[in-house]
């Protein structure tokens, strides 16, 4: 029979009230858990799935082996008693309803199942009119996600409902390395709050933390409140206790407030603004600790050390960033990223030392930028501010207020393209002399190409004014000090000052360039396994002619690191200030083997070199200019020796010098299911050669070994920062199990700039699906290990140093 009756609204908010965990984190790992539930699954009467909208609340299906009653009056379901409604399930041994007083009473293994949970109680009884629902002796088990508990007794009045005794857990149930115990839980749906009194968190059998009472939110909403605060002990900060509290200002922006004190250093107050629109959002966010204790306590050695006091730590510090963007139509949107610190030294005494980064700068950035089928513009400006105390304005870059580009990129026919580039920028610096440059650069090319084989000749034009500011003397200074030179010295100076005696510079030559390859390929069979093999030649001709461009300061240009991609690029340069000239022709060739039953590539090699037929004298300061001849070869292969273990390696070799330039090994081999070995070596003339070995090594199931040995084989007895040592070591043990993860490591690595070796011990201990106590270990072997994760394998991992850009989360601040 069909009654319009509604299913109890059981105790759902249990699994509400479970702290959510970030979108970025990686899932837990159930694996090892057994298959034990405390509430088995309904196999035999489960109900069809259903879509959110077929779960929508509407008649209740009620059937059972035996009816007795009187329509209006009781009605006494026997067994097998079945309530069905939308994906909601109730079954009980019997039932007896009281149609005119719409009262309830269930016995007899009571047990209910949605999409979200199950659950057993030895009897329900309810009000159905006053909406007042009781169970007695209830177990639970979510289905959505991992967890399990029960109740003494639940009461439900409306959308108020009170739990007694309650439990709850992701161990199972024989097992239980932890549990969360509650002696009362009111639960308010409507107003999406609940109150826990006297809840105590047991680790096996002692209680470990005790909270007489919080309140907690049990659905999405956000509330104005206090955050999980952060504790932690550290040398430099003393006791450190951060304590977020939410503000929710409106639907679409809200704010964090984050005063935290460090018994060394003082009381910071730092704070987080976020909005969001239908066309746009925002972040703002900052920091400020006034009276820094850590400034005055070290502020002699910084005088010892010759710190510069334009590069000291300052007595009040913060620092401020806003990242947000804007979309001002279909096509445009403004975006920008600016920040802002007190001091230099600020990064270094905020930043995570346990993530090993290092700034240089901070770089500020706000614009507009556009983009059609054809085309793409900006209109943007930029700052740098000093982030390393080691460094001087000098070091700098130059500031570009504004800057203006934009790019046109047409197909006229199948076989000819045409468009430009063209930029406009103003540079300025706080020490030197800048000026503007304009920058054009048409061009046209005819796209020759078929199925296997393609032909691109480009013919440009390019075309560079610099207008300087300052007079031939500042221009001359300029030069003098960013390329170490002596400025006292009148030999110097002299002919630099002829050099830029010009406000006005203009550069105008021709670019030709001819890009050309072949795809060859074809069936094989090695060692039984189908393969396809490629040959892949190909040629790229670059001439432009040489131009006198000693006159022209360098604001933004850098040579490029000579690399694969080098061998096809028109100009070795970044930036407009220099364009190289040339007569050269790259000779490259590329094969592959890759296998057909699933597009794996069993083996990829490629060799390059360019020819030069004649010098390549543009040179920027302190460079030397290219002589006629052979380039470096440059040569790279990766090779899968079988699914788990690959091999790679890049090489290069100049044969004018009889030298290495570059040479990189690198080796992953996969262990088991969850356990890697990573070794490298890298070498890089006059300037690296360091060695680094990372391992997770699974000893069993619940036990694996993780570490890390990068060491520095370079020495370079001008500057002490390049000498032969230990850059990090990481050795570390960790035990899992179903719902509890332990994580103890040691590490070693440089600090301060590389002036320093720190060490430190971590300890985290994780209750899966509740949370953890301590500094993120998992984090920082994350970032330290290259498939620590598996899925990370594709992933680049965050660099150990950074020259410049973003600030720190405050997130990252320890």
């Amino acid at each position: 029979m069909r009654k319009n009756l509604r299913l109890l609204p059981l105790p759902f908010f249990i699994a509400l009230s479970l702290s959510a965990h970030a979108a970025d984190q990686p899932p837990e790992n159930w694996a090892l858990c057994p298959i034990e539930e405390v509430v088995p699954a309904f196999a035999d009467k489960l109900p069809p799935p259903q879509t959110d909208a077929a779960a929508q609340p509407g008649e209740t299906e009620v059937t059972g082996d035996k009816l007795q009653g009187t329509e209006g009056q009781v009605l006494n379901l026997d067994g097998n008693v079945s309530l069905r409604r939308g994906d909601q399930m109730l079954l009980a041994d019997n039932l007896a309803y009281d149609q005119e007083k719409e009262t309830y009473v269930a016995e007899g293994t009571v047990r209910y199942q949605d999409r979200g949970m199950r659950l057993s109680a030895a009897r329900a009884k309810g009000d159905q009119g006053k909406d007042t629902h009781e169970l007695e002796d209830i177990k639970y088990q979510l289905s959505r996600r991992r967890g399990n508990g029960g109740a003494d007794r639940i009461v439900m009045n409306g959308d108020v409902g009170s739990l007694f005794g309650s439990t709850y857990s992701t161990c199972p149930p024989g097992a239980r390395a932890w549990e969360l115990h509650a002696k009362q839980i009111d639960v308010d749906t409507e107003e999406g709050m609940g109150t826990a009194r006297h809840a105590t968190l047991r680790i096996g059998r002692i209680p470990v933390l005790y909270l007489p009472w919080f309140r907690f939110p049990v659905d999405d909403r956000r509330r104005t409140g206090l955050l999980y605060p952060a504790i932690s002990q550290s040398g430099r900060n003393g006791f450190d206790w951060r304590q977020p509290i939410y503000l929710n200002l409106a639907p679409n922006m809200d704010a964090t407030l984050t005063p935290r004190w460090m018994s060394k250093r003082g009381l910071q107050l730092g704070g987080e603004f976020r909005y969001l629109t239908e066309t746009g959002r925002g972040v703002l966010d900052g920091a400020f600790l006034p009276s820094d204790q850590l400034a005055e306590r070290e502020r002699a050695e910084e005088i010892a050390e010759g710190v510069p006091e334009s590069n000291r730590r300052r007595d009040d510090r913060g620092y401020l960033r806003f990242v947000g963007s804007q979309n001002l139509g279909p096509q445009w949107q403004a975006r920008a990223n600016l920040g802002w610190v007190s001091d230099p030294r600020y990064l270094d005494d905020a930043s995570n030392n346990l993530n090993g980064a290092a700034y240089s700068f901070v770089t500020s950035d706000i614009g507009i930028y556009g983009r059609g089928r054809h085309w793409e513009a900006s209109f943007m400006a930029d700052h740098w501010q000093l982030a390393d105390y080691t460094l001087r304005d000098t070091n700098l870059p130059f500031n570009r207020l504004p800057r203006a580009h934009m790019r046109w990129d047409q197909p006229f026919t199948r076989w000819l393209n045409a468009g430009f580039d063209a930029e406009a920028i103003r540079f300025d610096h706080e020490v030197f002399s800048g000026g503007t440059r304009v920058d054009l650069r048409p061009f046209v090319q005819l796209p020759l190409e078929g199925d296997s084989w393609f032909l691109r000749p480009t013919l440009a034009w390019r075309y560079t004014s610099f207008q300087l500011s300052g007079d031939a003397l500042d221009r001359a200074l300029t030069h003098a000090l960013r390329n170490g030179l002596d400025s006292s010295n009148p030999a110097v100076m002299a002919p630099l000052i002829q050099q830029y005696r010009n406000d006005r510079i203009t550069r105008s030559l021709p670019i030709g360039t001819i890009d050309a390859g072949v795809y060859f390929d074809r069936e094989t069979r090695i060692g039984g396994t189908n393969y396809l093999h490629t040959l892949e030649p190909r040629l790229f001709y670059f001439n432009a002619p040489y131009r006198d461009q000693s006159g022209i300061p360098v604001f933004d240009t850098r040579p490029l690191t000579f690399g694969w991609g080098q061998l096809f690029r028109d100009n070795r340069y970044s930036g407009a200030d220099r364009q190289s000239d040339g007569n050269q022709l790259t000779l490259a060739l590329s094969t592959r083997l890759i296998r057909e039953s699933d597009g794996r590539e069993k083996l990829s090699a490629s060799l390059g070199q360019i020819r030069y037929f004649e010098d390549s004298r543009v040179t920027v300061p302190g460079e030397a200019p290219i002589e006629q001849g052979k380039s470096a070869w440059i040569a790279d292969a990766n090779y899968a020796a079988n699914d788990r273990w690959t091999i790679g390696a890049s090489y290069q070799w100049d044969p004018k010098a009889g030298r290495r330039d570059l040479a990189s090994v690198r080796t992953r081999y996969l262990i088991g299911d969850a356990g890697i070995v990573n070794l490298s070596y890298r070498y890089r003339r006059d300037l690296l050669e360091q060695a680094d070995l990372s391992f997770l090594y699974p000893i069993n199931p619940t036990w694996s070994v993780v570490g890390r040995y990068y060491y520095s084989l370079y020495d370079d007895s001008r500057t002490a920062a390049n000498e032969r040592q230990l850059l990090e070591g990481i050795l570390g043990v960790q035990w899992e199990s179903c719902c509890v993860a332990v994580r103890l490591v040691g590490r070693r690595y440089l600090r301060n700039r590389g002036e320093d070796l720190d060490n430190a011990i971590q300890l985290e201990i994780e209750l899966k699906g509740l949370g953890s106590a301590g500094p993120d270990t998992e984090g920082r072997l994350r970032r330290a290990i290259l498939g620590y994760y598996r899925e990370d394998l594709s992933l680049v991992p965050p660099p150990q140093t950074r020259g410049g850009g973003d600030l720190p989360s405050p997130d990252t601040v320890p």
